[in-house]
């Protein structure tokens, strides 16, 4: 190297700061009212970008692997309100089978003539795992509404006993119960906002969500007002195999929280969720606080009890392919990986039956770890099936009423016994 370079690699050298900058985690620079900004669109790993903005060495006197306590660290953990994301609670009053329920719903009417998305959670999840994918759909389109709900047991939604002797409701999650309850919901919608008719319905539920909502499109209860329907990540061959694995599963995540922060760092640490702006929206709504726990330290505790539902697993999912396949309105399958397609949706998709979206870089909560390309999707699949964007062709009166027009005659020369397309006799 001559001097001249020497001098050169020098003078640059001396521009350099002696100690490498910090990198800033986004969610340090996030706030609840910069949410779309700072989270656009979520990537694969986690809601953290520090890993998109590029390799910086640390200097000696960095700790590398040490994690922040500073507030910034605890604002990420800190829970998001729904009214971010939803116009207003709806809740709906039932009495059925000597029960008397109040069903829980968050919805953002739609405008003019613009659909309504239906939103139906997986077992153990709440109506507020939608809240960053229907947002996502409003700015997409904004004339459509949003109606997600909390199934029984799950969430808000409450349940007691008319029968004063009866101390704790049998549980029922059965999908014929299910079903009927989204189509009481969907109903009762319609009053309590004083519609004259219903909405076009787009279907929208994930995991066991997607088996309800296909059970309802396969009984044509909601009638023509079914526009189409759309599966989030459930199938019957993968979900019939996951099974065998859910108490192992649900035996090794943690019983207890210590707070409502500690249960969204879970979520986001393990990987349930990807997102830590969905995390902090959906995760308080699947927790509840016992007043007498029996472990002060830790009294955030599942609000909904997954292991009590065992028996009712297998019923969820069975016969769901053919179900999905057979029922009318256009069919979406949005799934995380093609590996669970089973044999008969596989020849459903040969045969060109339904759509299909694979997110590979998602977890099984797709609608929470990418909800920009899950509203994208949603939105697409409305609008390849909007009734109103249908072309027709034209009648056969118009079409010649207008050649008769650049003909110069009038449309009355259509009219009588004269035919003006006619050439005279010679």
């Amino acid at each position: 190297m001559s001097d001249f370079q020497k001098a050169f690699v020098r003078s640059q050298l001396a521009r350099l700061p002696s100690e490498a900058p910090l990198i800033l985690d986004e969610a340090e620079e996030e706030t609840s009212n910069s949410f779309a900004a700072a989270h656009r669109d979520d990537d694969s790993s986690s809601a953290s970008s520090a890993s998109s903005v590029g390799t910086i060495i640390p200097s000696p006197g960095r700790n590398l692997f040490a994690r922040s306590r500073g507030p910034s660290a605890r604002q990420a953990s800190n829970s998001l309100s729904w009214t971010d994301f939803y116009a207003q609670e709806l809740f709906l009053e039932h009495a059925v089978d000597a029960l008397h329920i109040t069903h829980h719903a968050y919805i953002t009417p739609p405008n003019g003539s613009g659909p309504l998305f239906v939103m139906h959670h997986g077992a153990g999840s709440s109506g507020l795992s939608f809240a960053s994918c229907a947002k996502e759909i409003r700015t997409r389109l904004p004339e459509a509404g949003i109606l997600s709900i909390d199934a029984r047991y799950h969430g808000g939604t409450t349940i007691d006993s008319i029968s004063h002797e009866a101390s704790e409701p049998e549980l029922d999650l059965r999908l014929e119960t299910l079903s009927s309850d989204l189509v009481f919901i969907v109903t009762e919608t319609k009053l309590a906002m004083h519609w004259d008719m219903l909405p076009d319905l787009v279907l929208v539920g994930h995991s066991l969500g997607g088996a309800v909502i296909t059970d309802v499109a396969k009984r044509g209860d909601l009638g023509s007002k079914l526009l189409a329907y759309a599966v989030l990540d459930v199938v019957e061959g993968s979900a019939m195999d996951a099974l065998q694995s859910m108490e192992t599963y649900l035996s090794t995540r943690p019983a207890r929280f210590a707070s409502l922060s500690s249960g969204i760092e879970w979520h986001t640490r393990s990987r349930t969720i990807r997102n830590t702006a969905s995390a902090r929206v959906s995760v308080p709504s699947l927790l509840k606080e016992e007043n007498d726990s029996s472990d002060p330290s830790r009294p955030w505790v599942w609000r909904t009890n997954l292991a009590n539902t065992k028996h009712f697993w297998e019923g969820w999912f069975v016969g769901l392919s053919k179900k999905f396949l057979e029922a009318k309105g256009g069919k979406l399958l949005l799934l995380a990986g093609t590996d669970r397609l089973d044999k008969e949706l596989m020849i459903g998709q040969m045969q060109g039956k339904y759509q299909l979206q694979v997110l590979p870089d998602s977890g099984h909560f797709i609608q929470e770890d990418q909800p920009s390309k899950a509203a994208q999707i949603l939105v697409d699949f409305y609008r390849r099936n909007d009734r109103n964007a249908l072309i027709l062709p034209p009648k056969v009166g118009d079409m010649m009423a207008s050649r008769a027009m650049e003909k110069g005659i009038g449309v009355e020369g259509r009219v009588g016994s004269a035919n003006p397309f006619k050439k005279p006799l010679s």
